[in-house]
């Protein structure tokens, strides 16, 4: 298979361009699979970014249990999931377009019809875009851990963003955030446990019962950045909370 560095350049984020941002956009080969499949599916299966709110029942042209990905990757754990869940609804956020295009890749390979993508900064798509109340989950796995300490402050999960989530949860919600890091385990843990509205112990009804049943989780697949971790002796953290307020 043929590749080219040149992929297609993630649209610009005019609010984050004097903030600072949580991922950096490196050059990084684009297939031509992937682009192919950019090219003509991010028309059908991608959502191009405004500052309204998404109609997801609209969207995704059902009413059915929602959940946010943010940072997928390749998409390989995405597409697993809602494999696994067709039930459920699932929106991708990413800004790197090979990534962007290997996952439209796997929804057409694997026949998946409950996959919408946004390729933007997740921070204004969040902000702007997902109505208060209106998911069942979020998940955050492997986010860049920006390991020297002078780049802490553009790690994702800072307290406000956390805010942020938290109000677009449904009562019952959950958040599940995933990391090899130890240390910025600890600091996801510190952030959860000040946020206002969340709780570790998973509650008797609310959205999370609805989507999975009672004695129902989500799961997780291993990712690529997890059996890179593990390979390098880092510890894997999972850290879920629920929302025990909010709209039901």
């Amino acid at each position: 298979m043929s590749e080219t560095a040149d992929p297609v350049p993630a649209q610009p984020d005019p609010e984050r361009a004097r903030g600072i941002r949580s991922y950096v956009l490196r050059r990084s080969h684009f297939s031509t699979a992937q682009r192919d499949a950019y090219e003509r599916l991010m028309p059908i299966y991608g959502i191009p970014f405004t500052a309204q709110p998404l109609d997801f029942t609209h969207v995704f042209g059902r009413a059915a249990p929602r959940v946010l990905e943010i940072g997928f990757g390749m998409g390989e754990t995405t597409a697993e999931i809602a494999a696994a869940y067709p039930h459920i609804d699932y929106l991708g956020v990413e800004v790197h377009t090979p990534g962007v295009g290997a996952l439209l890749k796997r929804i057409e390979s694997q026949g998946l019809r409950n996959i919408r993508v946004i390729e933007f900064d997740a921070q204004a798509v969040v902000r702007h875009q997902i109505p208060d109340g209106s998911l069942t989950g979020i998940h955050v796995f492997f986010p860049d851990p920006w390991p020297k300490a002078r780049h802490h402050k553009r790690r994702l999960l800072q307290p406000q963003f956390v805010t942020n989530l938290v109000a677009k949860l449904l009562a019952g919600g959950y958040l599940h955030f995933a990391t090899d890091w130890p240390e910025y385990a600890e600091q996801m843990n510190e952030v959860l446990e000040a946020t206002a509205g969340l709780s570790s112990v998973r509650p008797a009804g609310g959205a999370i019962n609805a989507a999975y049943g009672a004695d129902g989780a989500p799961t997780r697949p291993e990712t690529k950045f997890e059996r890179r971790g593990v390979a390098l002796g880092h510890p894997i953290a999972d850290l879920i909370r629920y929302r025990v307020d909010g709209p039901r």
